[in-house]
């Protein structure tokens, strides 16, 4: 099925949202699930790119982890290296015999010099081993502070973990239909004055060619003061709608998405948060709702059922 032939108005420029038309026209989904852009840049310097900070802030735990002891490893490693290259007299105290034993004796003076434990039964010896000594010690000071201020940060930096339903729906609204998805807080803190904003693009036909325009959707209700309970987010798909007469063929055949913008503020922290994602049209169910969450409670607490979080049911269109 081909694409249907809607005619714009340049104004409409002005709805790109900084993602450029030449990525837009392309077709290629632009916004991920999980809120990252679909951009790769490559061409610039490593050194230019690279910023160590906000890696390390922004990486996972484990991975955070992993680069942590990494470089304790390798830190010590080297310092190793060094203690074993300034021979044998280097270290008193060592006890071990060979190749191997002295080895094992330089890695372990470097564990203890490196996080100022100082066992005293091995000591440096010479001028060499001594200025070593003095800067694997202050090498380990700068390093443990590091660690801790980053694991600090991270601890300490707030974020929205939003849950995005798996599916968008056109479902029923009453003499009408209307486009949905559901969220929900998965973190025990709480947000508030939480907004959602949802601009709609499709490929479109303007003068004579193909390109992708934008629209934002109003919203049933586009803020809450309080998010303590699933939000269903609500376009109703009235005359004055871009969705106007939209079809599951339609929605391919323009290759629609719909991007997803929320901010809200962290209550503890009483600091700004975001979370994005994005549905395609092969995420989008029409003719479908979504399942109620909500189970009876007799002792006057409001229970909300995760398990049917992304469960959606069939419906019948106006």
């Amino acid at each position: 099925m081909s694409a249907p032939t809607i005619v714009t108005s340049p104004a409409e420029d002005t709805q790109d949202l900084g993602l450029g038309r030449k990525l837009s026209d392309q077709g290629q989904r632009m916004l991920n699930r999980d809120g990252s852009f679909n951009v790769v840049r490559h061409g610039l310097p490593f050194f230019r790119a690279f910023s160590p900070y906000h890696t390390l802030v922004t990486i996972s735990w484990p991975r955070f982890y992993a680069v942590v002891v990494s470089a304790y490893l390798w830190a010590n490693v080297l310092f190793a290296s060094f203690y074993f290259l300034c021979g044998p007299e280097a270290l008193q105290g060592a006890s071990r015999a060979g190749l191997g034993g002295r080895v094992v004796d330089c890695f372990f003076f470097s564990v203890q010099t490196i996080a100022t434990i100082g066992y005293g039964r091995i000591s440096p010896v010479g001028l060499t081993a001594n200025v070593l000594v003095a800067v694997e010690a202050f090498v380990g000071l700068l390093g443990f502070a590091m660690a801790t201020a980053l694991a600090f940060a991270r601890f300490s930096m707030p974020k929205a973990q939003i849950l995005f339903s798996e599916r968008a729906v056109i479902a029923p609204y009453g003499k009408i239909s209307a486009f949905e998805f559901r969220i929900i807080n998965e973190r025990n803190s709480q947000l508030i004055e939480v907004e959602a904003k949802v601009t709609f693009t499709r490929m479109e036909i303007h003068e004579g060619r193909r390109v992708r325009r934008f629209h934002p959707l109003s919203l049933e209700r586009p803020k809450v003061a309080f998010f303590p309970l699933q939000w269903v987010i609500v376009h109703p798909i009235d005359e004055a709608s871009p969705m106007k007469g939209a079809t599951a063929e339609s929605l391919r055949a323009t290759e629609a998405e719909f991007l997803i913008l929320l901010t809200g503020t962290e209550e503890t922290f009483a600091q700004t948060v975001h979370a994005r994602s994005s549905y395609r049209y092969d995420e989008v169910v029409v003719g479908a709702r979504f399942q109620n969450m909500y189970d009876p409670s007799g002792d006057g607490v409001v229970r909300v059922d995760m398990r049917r979080f992304h469960a959606v049911e069939a419906a019948d269109l106006p």
